[in-house]
Parts: C-alpha cells; sequence; structure tokens
C-alpha cells in the first residue's frame, strides 16, 4: 500500500530559548526537520508533506523541493496541525504517518515495521509506543480489561490512576488516510489545554468500530523529542553513536569515537584512522588509508586515499592521494592539494592548486594561485593576490623554487625552473630558468653603535 508522511514542524519550542525555530536546530549539521524528513523518505514515504508554522520563513527553505508545505496559521494543537496537510493529501487513499520534527532519532525501519502491522490488521490507526520509569511529561497509553489500545491520555488531562501508567505515546503514528480525516473533522478541544488534540483520534477510530493498535519500540531512545538544548546534546550524543559505531563496523579505525563527530553524508572507506578531535561534516568523503586529526574539522572536502591530515580546517577542498595536510593549516574554499602534495604548518590556502609533489612547508599564505609540479615555496612566502579593488592570479610553473620571505605581487607568472631569492618582492613575470632577486640594497655604516650609546633603561 502506498504511504505518505506529514512531518509535524510548526511549534515555537520556547525552551529553546532561541531566535530560530526550534526545528531548524541541528543534530550534527542537519536540522532536525530534516532528520525526520530523510527517516520518511528512506522509509518509502511519497509525498511527503511539511506542516510549517511559527518562524516558517526560516524552515520551509529546509524542507522546500522534496517535500509539499502546509501552513499551520495558528498553534491550535496537532489535530489542527495535521488537518492543514489535507489539501496537499487530496484525493490520496493509502496509509499517512505521521511524524514530530522535533524528534530527529525515529528509524526508518520502525516506520515501515508500524506501516505493515497497520496494513496486516487494516486498523485505523498504529502508534508506537514506549515504556519509560519516569513518564512524566508524555501521554498514557490507556488499554481495555482485553487490553486493547482504548485511548491516549495527556498528563495534564490524566487522572492519578492514569498518570502511573508508564507505556506512554511516543508522538508517531500510522493511520489508515480515510479514516484519520473522517476523525479529524470529530476532534474537540474540551481538555486542560483548549487544544485539538491529535491523540483523540484513537478513541474516535475505536468508537467507530476501526482496530486500533500499538507497536511497543523496545529502543526509547529513537523517540526522543527536542524541546530543550539539553535534550539536543542527548539526541547528538545518540546520533553521533549511531554513525560511529555503522562507521566503525564498516572498517574504521576510532581512537575514542566520543571524541569523532561524523555527519550523515560522509562516507569514509575502509582503514581510516580518525584520531581524537575530529569533525567531518556535510559531503566530506575520506579515501582508504588515511590519518585524519587530531583537532581537524573537515567541511565538503574530499580527501584521497593515503594522506595525512593533521590539526586542519578545510571547507569545500581537494586533498589528492597521498597527500598531507598540518599541523595548524588552512584550506579555504577551492583550495586543492594534487597528488603528494603538502601544506605545512600555518599555511593558508585558498581558491588555489597546489601541483604534484609541490610544497607549500610552513608560515605562507597562497590565494587565487596555480602551482605547477615539483614546486618548493620557502617559509612565510605569500602571493599577494588583492590590489584593494581586485583579486589577482599568480602562476608558478613546474620545478619553480621560491625563497623564504618572497612577496610574489600578482598578476604574475614565475617561469619553470625559476628560482626566486630569499627575501625577494617579485613584481614581474620571471622567465623560465632564471635567478630573480627583488631585494633592496644592504648597507653598512661601521662604528656606529660605539658612536651612538643607547642608555639601558632600568
Amino acid at each position: 500500500m502506498e504511504t505518505a508522511a506529514i512531518i509535524l514542524a510548526a511549534g515555537a519550542g520556547t525552551r529553546m530559548k532561541s531566535k530560530k525555530p526550534k526545528v531548524a536546530h541541528e543534530v550534527l549539521g542537519r536540522p532536525l526537520v530534516r532528520w525526520a524528513v530523510e527517516a520518511a523518505k528512506d522509509a518509502g514515504a511519497d509525498p511527503i508533506v511539511t506542516v510549517v508554522g511559527h518562524g516558517r520563513e526560516q524552515v520551509i527553505p529546509l524542507v522546500e523541493g522534496d517535500t509539499q508545505v502546509a501552513v499551520q496559521t495558528s498553534q491550535r494543537g496537532t489535530a489542527d496541525a495535521v488537518l492543514a496537510a489535507k489539501d496537499a493529501l487530496s484525493g490520496f487513499d493509502g496509509a499517512v504517518v505521521v511524524l514530530s520534527g522535533d524528534s530527529p532519532l525515529i528509524r526508518p525501519e520502525t516506520i515501515r515495521e508500524m506501516c505493515a502491522l497497520r496494513e496486516k490488521h487494516d486498523a485505523a490507526v498504529v502508534v508506537l509506543t514506549m515504556e519509560l520509569t519516569n513518564p512524566f511529561g508524555y501521554g498514557r497509553i490507556v488499554r481495555d480489561g482485553t487490553g486493547e489500545v482504548e485511548r491516549i491520555v495527556e498528563q495534564k488531562d490524566a487522572t492519578v490512576e492514569e498518570a502511573a501508567i508508564t507505556e506512554c505515546n511516543s508522538g508517531f503514528y500510522c493511520f489508515d488516510a480515510q479514516a484519520l480525516f473522517e476523525a479529524l473533522a470529530q476532534v474537540g478541544s474540551d481538555n486542560a489545554q483548549g487544544e485539538f488534540y491529535l491523540t483523540d483520534v484513537l478513541a474516535i477510530a475505536r468508537a467507530a468500530g476501526r482496530p486500533v493498535l500499538a507497536y511497543k519500540t523496545d529502543d526509547a531512545e529513537q523517540c526522543l523529542g527536542v524541546n530543550s538544548r539539553g535534550q539536543l546534546a542527548e539526541a547528538t550524543r545518540v546520533m553521533q553513536r549511531r554513525i560511529n559505531d555503522a562507521h566503525m563496523a564498516a572498517g574504521v579505525t576510532m581512537w575514542d569515537p566520543a571524541c569523532a563527530y561524523i555527519g550523515p553524508e560522509v562516507t569514509i572507506e575502509p582503514d581510516v584512522e580518525l584520531l581524537p578531535n575530529v569533525i567531518l561534516m556535510g559531503a566530506t568523503a575520506i579515501g582508504e588509508d588515511s590519518v585524519i586529526g587530531p583537532n581537524t574539522r573537515l567541511t565538503d572536502t574530499r580527501v584521497g586515499r593515503g594522506c595525512t591530515v593533521d590539526e586542519t580546517v578545510a571547507t569545500q577542498a581537494l586533498i589528492d592521494d597521498g597527500a598531507t595536510c598540518g599541523p595548524r593549516a588552512y584550506l579555504r574554499p577551492a583550495a586543492h592539494l594534487c597528488e603528494g602534495a603538502k601544506a605545512g604548518t600555518h599555511v593558508e590556502i585558498k581558491k588555489s592548486t597546489v601541483g604534484k609533489g609541490s610544497k607549500v612547508p610552513h608560515l605562507s599564505y597562497i590565494g587565487d594561485t596555480t602551482i605547477g609540479e615539483g614546486v618548493n615555496i620557502g617559509a612565510g612566502s605569500i602571493t599577494c593576490n588583492y590590489d584593494g579593488a581586485n583579486k589577482h592570479a599568480t602562476v608558478i610553473e613546474d620545478g619553480v623554487f621560491v625563497g623564504s620571505d618572497t612577496m610574489l605581487v600578482a598578476p604574475v607568472t614565475i617561469g619553470a625552473g625559476a628560482l626566486v631569492g630569499a627575501g625577494s618582492t617579485i613584481t614581474k613575470d620571471v622567465t623560465p630558468g632564471a635567478l630573480a632577486l627583488g631585494r633592496a640594497r644592504q648597507s653598512e655604516i661601521k662604528g656606529w653603535v660605539a658612536a651612538h650609546p643607547i642608555e639601558k633603561k632600568k
């Protein structure tokens, strides 16, 4: 049977104490609402409708494109939020999964299992439930004398006996679409909060003679909702452990998994070694036999095979096979270290290519530059690419040796095999094979120190 999904992402999340809507906060670089969307997609749901409300101008860009967007104009409860998606699902006749946009840990396989249970018994609804030792704040699952689900009672509406129930509502459901929208038309707001509760649909469906089932999970962690910064950190720890366990099972070594933070889109080949305090985010990819860290953050960066990336920050960079980087290096967007190249200590590279086997060992800035093969850049050298108004390019051809403390003032080309003397400022092109010097002439005044004694201050 076809399955649609509704993602509830309209709440304000006041306990986050933030100008951002709750569902826009991130776990390992991915917004909370995107975790719910991706879980629905992985479970096979199509179409997907995201219901937005509070701060929707920030939420819509996160979900438009691969979900339909519905607006809950005023936050009047979960039933009202689901009803806002009705028009988007007009004519849909299948199962409708309802997920919470602030619950990033739900597993796709759990969604699929709920849907299979509902279809098997032709149930009006299957609710995902969990046993909690401290159920405060959660809706309780009330069963009848035969053990069948009768209704869900919210914390504020629960009697003392109902509040003692430890089986709780996770906030995840799988509905028969027709039964859902027929029941929503009957939901009222006669409760402690004056809201339209989605949980009331269960009792309405039961009264109509349709089966109402619970699917109890042994993994209550996946039902964790994020309502505070503390819960955001807790969800991050859970997802960090899941992701790291999967990478280690696939052949990645981590000295300390608690000190490795890996985003959901990162790919890592076997026999990679991650040292402590490594952060890998976005579409980063790491090739086999590479060693990453310690103290390294890579975002949208591709690292080849057999590389060493030590104490490095890189964003949208390319590091080819056998290249080395760091310690304390900074690769900015469009930095490219070719095979066997090196960016060493305190080196910054931006929008530049460092050719095969070339080295920028230490204390240098390389910007808007193309460096050929077999080039050595001496310590403290800078490509001066900005004239205060425009950026200009530097070209350093194969086999060039640039001495330490050299300024290459762009636009400039250093010809193949040339040598630039240390301490030079180069403002004109250098022909291949030439020695280029751009120093001020050294002068000396003998006896000057003795003739000008300096009184030392005590």
